[in-house]
């Protein structure tokens, strides 16, 4: 055969290259999509991945022709770097508040690309059954992290418990608490050690992620702030990709597929105990609210 392609008419050469360098580019186009298609999955890190609605999610993406895998954390401080380094395609774990302080701390541009929901953060005890219970002098534990402390603390503000100098912000934090005119002490724990403290202490803010996996249900809040407040957008549920990535379809696709995918909307109100409110808000209103709220951290950091 080698022969005869050497001993062919030159002006059939062309011919026989064009349609080598075009079976060539269609195998390497073919071979793209199938890297997207049936091959490498997108990452999605999340917080929690044993909540059941995820494992709906992937096999309403996998009828979609998109395969995903999503990743498991048990530390919120875990995957943002993940994401920027690479070793996820998206996450689903955090609010804007949250997103922003991580971004203007990091020099990052991780950007919201679609909604979830925005969940209650609920105050729980073991010890006490009501706000008014809890004896002065006790201590509360709420989370560590900044954005997470800071919606912590202006929910025990709102219960009577302490005051707060600043009259409450999302940058509030244990020194802003004035405490003669508090109720009880509070002391800052991981986020996953809330829920474990409830021995130790006469209540914690818990956040969603961990309520039930304490053995406690949504209903035993003694106290709570509320999510359908216009002003709590900063504290919506998102979407995260890296900046270069905001308009890929499959992620826009993933996104839209979580949203209206009633088995999965179910399955995350059952999770939540029926307390999430969730949402479809416009990317852009997303990404201008976390332009807002880095600028403020900024402003608030000077």
């Amino acid at each position: 055969m080698s022969d005869q392609l050497v001993d062919a008419p030159r002006s059939r050469k062309p011919l026989w290259i064009g349609l080598a360098l075009l079976l060539i580019a269609l195998l390497v186009a073919g071979g793209a999509f199938a890297l997207r298609g049936s091959g490498d999955a997108i990452r999605i890190g999340v917080v929690g991945a044993s909540d059941p609605y995820w494992e709906t999610f992937e096999e309403a993406a996998a009828e979609e022709g998109i395969e995903v895998d999503i990743v498991d954390f048990t530390d919120y401080a875990q995957p943002n770097p993940a994401l920027s380094a690479g070793e996820l395609d998206l996450n689903q774990f955090q609010h804007l508040v949250y997103l922003a302080d991580y971004n203007v701390a990091n020099d990052d541009d991780l950007t919201p690309i679609g909604a979830t929901a925005i969940y209650p953060l609920g105050l729980y005890s073991t010890q006490h059954t009501s706000v008014e219970d809890i004896p002065d002098g006790a201590t509360v534990a709420v989370p560590d992290d900044a954005s997470n402390q800071a919606r912590a603390l202006v929910i025990l503000q709102s219960a009577g418990l302490i005051e707060l100098s600043d009259g409450g912000t999302i940058f509030s934090d244990l020194s802003d608490i004035d405490t003669a005119a508090s109720r009880v002490g509070v002391t800052a724990l991981a986020a996953d050690f809330t829920a474990t403290s409830l021995q130790d202490v006469a209540a914690a803010v818990i956040n969603n992620d961990f309520v039930e996996k304490a053995g406690l249900d949504f209903d035993d809040a003694i106290a709570q702030d509320d999510p359908s407040d216009p002003n709590a957008l900063p504290y919506v549920n998102v979407f995260v990709a890296r900046a270069e990535d905001k308009d890929d379809e499959d992620y826009r696709k993933l996104v839209q597929i979580y949203q209206e995918t009633k088995a999965v909307t179910d399955g995350v109100q059952e999770v939540s105990g029926d307390t999430a409110v969730l949402l479809k808000t416009p990317v852009d209103d997303l990404v201008a609210a976390l332009v807002e709220t880095e600028q403020v951290t900024r402003d608030a950091s000077k």
